[in-house]
């Protein structure tokens, strides 16, 4: 049985195909990623480039599904759809033009997936780690153990807001990272109060910038789900990606060019959460809420 999953990000269109055997083990059979950029022109209202570029992507995405026998499809709209004045717009466009149905979720259902996802991924004891998956419009933190999610929470702190509001030279000026700091300390003072309530020394990081950490500073990959990134290591790299240049960044090897222009707020972000407790390890996840959908999925089609 195939199941395939579309995540419409802010920032990035994911499809994400897989064949599951009688077990519920699932093997990927396909992946792409298109860099959409629904938020270019901030969150309010998708402009129309945007928008047109990612109709066209779920076109695209639509030829790769009939190349696959799908058992079950599913699409998710995050924080551009759910607060955009033209979300739903487009979700009937997409629905008209591709015949592809969009599922709007919560900041909160999202993050729970997101859960579900990295438990799958990563070693996740009886020791409560704090999961964080960074996207465009939002960002998302969840507190968990193997068994029990304890505090999960979705914040309006994704990069094309964060870089819309604040990084406006190039290379960022000090005034400006002062000013999202400050504005970064008061929108996760609850997850701070949180790190002194219940102390937390493991951060794992769900795909995207960590995706960057992980190919410039992964200590191990033991496995190809997950791997360890030492928190020592991070001010040099934070250091080198924030006084760069744009035009710096984009000649960085180990730099995406598509995560170039974002990069520098999510290192900002990144230091302030890591200044909210004392983090002794960093675990970068494959798996994010893709995965912790299909989990969803499978778990459904086996009842």
């Amino acid at each position: 049985m195939k199941l395939a999953v579309i995540d419409l990000g802010t920032n990035t269109f994911h499809i994400l195909i897989v064949e599951v055997d009688a077990e519920g083990s699932f093997k990927e059979c396909y992946r792409e990623r298109q860099f959409v950029q629904l938020g270019e022109e901030g969150v309010e209202t998708i402009g129309q480039a945007a928008f047109n570029r990612g109709l066209a992507t779920l076109k695209k995405f639509k030829t790769v599904l009939s190349q696959h026998d799908i058992a079950e499809v599913k699409a998710f709209g995050t924080a551009a759809l759910r607060s955009a004045t033209n979300g739903q717009t487009f979700i009937q466009r997409s629905l008209e033009e591709t015949g592809i149905q969009i599922e709007l979720i919560s900041g909160e259902r999202e993050a729970l997936l997101i859960c579900k996802g990295a438990r799958k991924a990563t070693p996740i004891g009886l020791r409560p780690v704090l999961i964080m998956d960074i996207g465009g419009g939002s960002v998302e933190f969840i507190i968990a153990n193997q068994q029990q999610v304890f505090w999960a929470k979705s914040y309006p702190i994704g990069l094309a807001i964060l870089f819309r509001s604040f990084h406006k030279k190039d290379p960022i000026h000090h005034t400006e990272i002062e000013n999202l700091s400050k504005h970064l300390q008061t929108i996760l003072t609850d997850l701070s109060k949180l790190q002194t309530l219940h102390p937390i020394e493991t951060l794992i990081g769900a795909s995207g910038t960590f995706d960057v950490l992980e190919a410039i500073l992964a200590l191990e990959k033991t496995s190809p789900t997950w791997a360890h990134v030492n928190p020592i290591d991070f001010p040099i790299l934070y250091d080198r990606l924030v006084q760069a240049t744009l035009a710096q960044r984009l000649a960085m090897e180990d730099v995406p060019n598509q995560r170039a222009e974002l990069i520098v707020v999510a290192m900002i972000l990144i230091q302030e959460v890591l200044k909210t407790g004392t983090f002794n390890h960093i675990w970068v996840s494959s798996f994010a809420m893709k995965e912790g959908m299909l989990l969803e999925m499978i778990e459904s089609n086996k009842k």
